[in-house]
């Protein structure tokens, strides 16, 4: 696609070697747009939102609302007021669980996860359970990484009062079949929430087509900033919410009897928020719409069609996640080189690449690994970068005396 020229810190060397930047699927860079939005917030328009009077204030707020605006049209929701702005994806996921999962889920109450999830999206569910006495079930994955869905529908039930599910899989790339798995949600009576961390910035996402109850992303793997990021949930579920952090601008009225709490989003906002944060991800939305999402991913997905055919002809190779649809990650192991090994050579031939358990044990502990090396696309990388990918494993294999294993 040619965008590299758009993102400052691509230019910059490291070690020595042209950056080949393939740890997207942990962050994105930010083109020159998001960081120019940011700085010029501050520079021209920094002031508290929402309770000031001059004119400063009644600017911010409007920057403030425009980009939740943005965001709302982003994701085709139906309203400004079901956007709810956080740090991030994790954030988002924990002001469910422990707004609508401490208010809603009680003993004997199911919750169904699935084997590929991130730790953002087990965790506030195990610390709910632990507290309400509900449970979780899991829907195991297959040898490619794709889930058992004739599992999935097998542990819905009367019980499940919540199915929370990744878009697409941080781990394998896996692109899951969310709005099926909604559907058959929604048949029992359970909501639905999505982890759309991995998907924002490589599928269209419209909330009102897939359904879902929530839907949470992060902005900095959006080519936005990081500190930012927001929950879609409908607005009669918000209306029903309790506020899951106390302090300014969530309150209606506050005396020492008692308070009663604004209405949504702003009950879900304590506090001074990220306010640079959500005008720069209003940025890296303009910029990802001006480049064209249809056409990013059709780049990326080229990208890794080729990348994963150049690898397969390296020696001693094992692919993690081969599912049929999926989104521009490339996990893998090599024979004989811990991935952190790995991980250390390539950096020194200026590659980036993440190595490790992703943030996704359950998914290493199906696989009997520790972990992968990991390299993931953006619409920034090109054919060097792959290059310089296959390159530098071959060279660690030569390092390690492996390049002739079977």
């Amino acid at each position: 696609m040619k965008r590299a020229a758009d993102f400052p810190i691509l230019s910059r060397p490291v070690r020595g070697k042209r950056l080949a930047y393939l740890d997207n699927a942990a962050t994105t860079h930010k083109p020159e747009r998001v960081i120019e939005a940011e700085s010029a917030f501050y520079r021209e328009s920094n002031a508290n939102i929402h309770r000031g009077v001059h004119w400063l204030s009644q600017h911010a707020t409007d920057l403030y609302e425009g980009a939740r605006e943005r965001v709302r049209g982003f994701l085709n929701a139906a309203r400004a007021d079901e956007i709810v702005f956080t740090r991030g994806t994790t954030e988002a996921i924990n002001l469910v669980a422990f707004s609508w999962g401490r208010a809603n889920l009680k003993a004997g109450d199911e919750i169904v996860l699935t084997e590929m999830e991130h730790h953002s999206n087990i965790v506030p569910w195990q610390l709910v359970c632990a507290q309400t006495g509900a449970t979780i079930k899991v829907v195991p994955i297959t040898d490619a990484g794709e889930l058992r869905l004739d599992v999935y529908e097998s542990l819905l039930g009367p019980r499940t009062k919540l199915v929370a599910i990744g878009h697409v899989s941080n781990a394998l790339g896996t692109i899951n079949p969310v709005a099926r798995m909604i559907e058959k949600a929604h048949a029992v009576g359970a909501l639905a929430l999505v982890d759309g961390a991995q998907a924002v910035a490589h599928l269209p996402v419209d909330v009102r087509a897939l359904g879902c109850d929530f839907y949470a992303f992060s902005g900095h793997k959006l080519y936005g900033p990081t500190g930012i990021g927001a929950l879609y949930a409908r607005r009669e579920l918000l209306g029903a919410m309790p506020p899951w952090q106390g302090g300014g601008d969530m309150i209606l009225t506050v005396a020492f009897e008692g308070s009663t709490w604004a209405e949504p989003p702003a009950r879900f906002e304590a506090g001074t928020p990220n306010i640079a944060g959500a005008v720069g991800l209003a940025a890296a939305i303009d910029y990802l719409d001006e480049a064209g999402l249809e056409a990013a991913a059709a780049h990326e997905d080229a990208l890794l069609a080729h990348a994963t055919a150049e690898i397969r002809k390296l020696p001693g190779i094992r692919l993690y996640g081969t599912a049929a649809r999926k989104s521009g990650i490339l996990s893998f192991t090599v024979d004989g080189i811990h991935p952190h090994d790995l991980g250390t050579i390539l950096d020194s031939e200026g590659v980036a690449i993440r190595a490790g358990h992703h943030c996704a044990m359950p998914v290493m502990t199906r696989f009997g690994i520790p972990g992968t090396a990991r390299a993931s696309f953006a619409l920034y990388n090109d054919e060097r970068d792959v290059a310089a990918l296959i390159a530098a494993i071959a060279k660690a294999q030569k390092l390690f005396g492996t390049e002739a294993a079977a």
